[in-house]
C-alpha cells in the first residue's frame, strides 16, 4: 500500500470543521443485531447535545459475528501500514497528540483511570478461559485472542469495507475496542482517525494484549487525531478502570449510570451518556462552543484584584515565551494555551456565579481550546502601577511557576529578561525588572549557606507555604496589606482553590505580605518543613531588599513578622527540646528554623532596615 506517512503537523487535523464522513462501530461479541437500537440511542443523545444526527454521515458497523466463530479459508494478516516515527520526528507526534488529547480532556472533563476491582483481572480472564471451552458468545472472544486465522478473517472483513482515503471517526464497544485497536495501524495510510471512542473496554487486562498489541501500540499511531475511553462504574468487563494503564498516552474518562454487571457493561448504555455521546458528536461534527470574539464587546468592566493578577502572570509568561527558542519555545508555548484557556474558563465561571460581567481585558483572551486552529490572543501589556504597589506583586511572579501545573525549566537570563520587559512596559522601568531578581539573589545568598538560586526550585516551593493559609482559615492573611486584601484572598482561595494558576498566584503574595500570628504560629509548627520557612522568609526578606534598591519607605511589619516567628519558633523548640533526643530531626528543624529568621534579622539589621522602637511601637 506504498510507505506510510506522518502527519505531525496541526495542518493534519482540522477538529473544527463539520465534513464528517464516516462512523465506523465496531460491536462486541455477538454484536450486529442491534444496529438499529444503539444508533437510536446514540442520535439521540446527540439530539440532546444539539449536534447533528447520523444522517448527515456515513456509518459502517461491520457484521463479523459469524467470522468470530471459525474461518473456513486461511487468510494473511493484515500488514502495518502505519508505521511509527523516529527520533525527532516521534518526539515531535507525542506533542502533537498530547496537545489534542489536551483539548479533548479539557472540553469533556477530568482523567480517570480507576483503580480497579480485586479479582477482576481473574475474573474476566477466567471468562476468556472459560471461551476456550466453546463456552457461550466468550468463546468468539477467545477466538479472536488466540486463533490468527480468526483475527486475520475480522480485520480483513473490516478494511474491506472501509474507503482508501477519508475522514473516519471509531467507535469500539468491548471486544470491539480490542479490534479497533488492532485495526489503527493497518488502515490504508490515507485514511486518518479524527477521533476514537472505545467503551466498556478490556484492553487493560492481560488476556487482552494480542499479539504484543502493548508494544505495537506503545506511542500514538501517527495517523490518529485522540482517543479517549469511557469505562462504567459497575461494568464488570471494564473491572472498574480505564486503558491508560496500559496505554498511558490515552485518556480515561469513569461515567456511572448507576448499573451493575452486564447491564452496565451494555452499549446502549454507554452510547446514552452525555459524556459518551459529547466526544462522538465532537469527533463527527467538531466544535459546537459557542463564539467567543464577541465577548469582549460591551461595557469595560474594570478588573478586580484577582484578575488582575492573573493577567499580569498570563502577560510575564508570554513575554518568557518570546525569548525561549525552538522545541523550548514549542513545548511552553503549548503550556501557555493550556494555562490561558483554564484561567479565563475559571475567571469567567466565578463571574457568572458573582452575576458580574466578565472585564473586556479577561474576555478578550477567551479561545476555543478544542480547535487546535485557533489563535491564542496575547496578553495586553501591563498598565502602569505605583513602585511601592508593584513589589509584592513583582516578587510573586518571580517566586511561582506562572505555567503551573506544567513544568519547564528556563534559565536565569530569561526570566530576569522577561521581567524586565515586563516592567518597562509597565512604566517601571527595565532596571526595576533586573532589580527584583537581585533582591532574590541577595536574599537567597543571606539565608543559605552559599551556592546559586535554584530558579526553577525557588518558582516552585509554594505548594508548602500554600498548606499555612489554609492550616489557619485565613488567619495568616490577617495583615496583608498591599497586594490583596486578606478578606480578598480568602475568598479567592475558596473560590478557586489552591490548586492552579490562580491559587498559586493568590497564596504567594499572601506569602510576601502577610504578617500576624497566624503565619508565625504556622511556620512554627513542626508539621510545617523548614524549607518552607526558609522560602517563605526569603521572600519576604526579597520584598524589603527590593524596596531599598528602589530607595523606596521600609515596610516595618517585615520586623514584627521575624519577630513574632521566632517567638513562635522557639516556644516551639523549648518545649520539645526537654524530653526529646538532641538528634531528633523535628529539633533540627526547628533548629534551621531558627538559623533561617536570625540571619534575615541580622540582615535588616545591618542594613539600616530595623524600625525605630517609636516607629515599632506604634504598628
Amino acid at each position: 500500500m506504498g510507505a506510510s506517512k506522518c502527519w505531525c503537523s496541526w495542518d493534519r487535523w482540522r477538529l473544527v470543521l463539520s465534513n464528517r464522513k464516516i462512523l465506523l462501530f465496531l460491536h462486541g461479541i455477538g454484536g450486529g443485531d442491534k444496529e438499529g437500537h444503539w444508533k437510536l440511542v446514540l442520535n439521540e443523545a446527540l439530539t440532546r447535545l444539539e449536534y447533528s444526527d447520523l444522517n448527515q454521515v456515513e456509518v459502517i458497523s461491520p457484521q463479523y459475528a459469524h467470522a468470530l466463530k471459525g474461518w473456513d479459508e486461511k487468510e494473511v494478516l493484515p500488514d502495518l501500514t502505519v508505521k511509527q516515527p523516529i527520533r525527532d520526528v516521534a518526539k515531535q507526534n507525542r506533542r502533537d497528540f498530547e496537545h489534542r488529547m489536551g483539548a479533548v480532556e479539557f472540553r469533556l472533563g477530568r482523567h480517570n483511570r480507576g483503580t480497579g476491582w480485586v479479582g477482576g483481572d481473574a475474573v474476566v480472564h477466567g471468562a476468556v478461559l472459560g471461551g476456550a471451552a466453546g463456552i457461550g458468545p466468550i468463546a468468539q472472544a477467545h477466538n479472536y485472542l488466540n486463533d490468527p486465522q480468526v483475527r486475520a478473517q475480522v480485520l480483513n472483513r473490516t478494511l474491506a469495507t472501509l474507503p482508501e482515503s477519508g475522514d473516519l471517526v471509531i467507535v469500539g464497544y468491548s471486544l470491539g475496542s480490542v479490534i479497533a485497536a488492532d485495526l489503527l495501524r493497518r488502515l490504508p495510510i490515507d485514511l486518518k482517525v479524527d477521533g476514537m471512542v472505545t467503551i466498556g473496554s478490556p484492553l487493560a487486562n492481560g488476556s487482552f494484549n494480542v499479539d504484543k498489541l502493548r508494544d505495537t501500540l506503545n506511542e500514538p499511531p501517527t495517523n490518529l487525531a485522540w482517543w479517549v475511553n469511557f469505562w462504567n462504574a459497575g461494568d464488570p468487563i471494564a473491572a472498574h478502570r480505564g486503558v491508560s494503564s496500559v496505554f498511558p498516552w490515552i485518556v480515561d474518562f469513569r461515567i456511572d449510570t448507576k448499573k451493575v454487571l452486564l447491564d452496565a457493561h451494555a452499549a446502549e448504555e454507554y452510547l446514552a451518556d452525555e459524556s459518551v455521546a459529547s466526544a462522538i458528536g465532537f469527533a463527527l461534527f467538531g466544535s459546537k462552543s459557542k463564539e467567543l470574539a464577541g465577548t469582549d464587546m460591551g461595557f469595560d468592566v474594570p478588573m478586580n484584584a484577582t484578575e488582575f493578577i492573573a493577567l499580569l502572570a498570563l502577560r510575564y509568561a508570554s513575554l518568557i515565551k518570546m525569548r525561549l527558542e525552538s522545541d523550548l519555545q514549542d513545548r511552553y508555548a503549548g503550556a501557555i494555551r493550556r494555562v490561558q484557556a483554564a484561567v479565563v474558563d475559571d475567571l469567567s465561571r466565578q463571574n457568572e456565579t458573582d452575576r458580574r460581567t466578565l472585564p473586556s481585558s479577561v474576555a478578550r483572551l477567551a479561545f476555543d481550546l478544542s480547535n487546535p486552529h485557533a489563535t491564542v490572543p496575547e496578553p495586553l501589556p501591563s498598565p502602569h502601577i505605583a513602585k511601592d504597589e508593584a513589589v509584592a506583586l513583582l516578587i510573586t511572579l518571580a517566586s511561582v511557576n506562572v505555567i503551573r501545573p506544567f513544568e519547564i525549566e528556563v534559565s536565569k537570563d530569561n526570566l530576569r529578561d522577561a521581567m524586565k520587559d515586563l516592567t518597562a512596559e509597565m512604566g517601571l522601568g527595565s532596571k526595576y525588572g533586573a532589580d527584583v531578581f537581585a533582591a532574590i539573589k541577595l536574599a537567597h545568598e543571606t539565608l543559605s549557606s552559599g551556592g546559586p538560586v535554584n530558579w526553577f526550585r525557588w518558582g516552585a516551593m509554594g505548594v508548602g507555604a500554600a498548606a499555612i493559609v489554609l492550616a489557619t482559615g485565613g488567619m495568616a492573611l490577617a495583615a496583608a496589606p498591599g497586594l490583596v486584601g486578606a478578606a480578598v484572598i480568602t475568598s479567592a482561595l475558596a473560590s478557586f482553590g489552591p490548586g492552579g494558576m490562580i491559587g498559586g498566584l493568590l497564596t504567594a503574595g499572601a506569602l510576601v505580605t502577610a504578617g500576624g500570628g497566624g503565619i508565625a504560629f504556622g511556620l512554627a509548627s513542626p508539621g510545617t518543613t523548614a524549607e518552607t520557612l526558609e522560602v517563605v522568609v526569603e521572600r519576604r526578606l526579597a520584598a524589603a531588599i527590593l524596596r531599598q534598591s528602589q530607595q523606596l519607605e521600609p515596610d516595618h511589619l517585615i520586623w514584627r513578622f521575624l519577630v513574632e516567628t521566632e517567638i513562635q519558633v522557639r516556644r516551639e523548640y523549648e518545649r520539645l527540646d526537654e524530653f526529646s533526643d538532641e538528634s531528633a530531626t523535628t529539633l533540627k528543624e526547628l533548629r534551621r528554623k531558627i538559623d533561617a529568621i536570625e540571619r534575615a534579622l541580622k540582615y535588616l539589621r545591618a542594613n539600616g532596615l530595623e524600625p525605630q522602637v517609636p516607629h515599632f511601637a506604634d504598628e
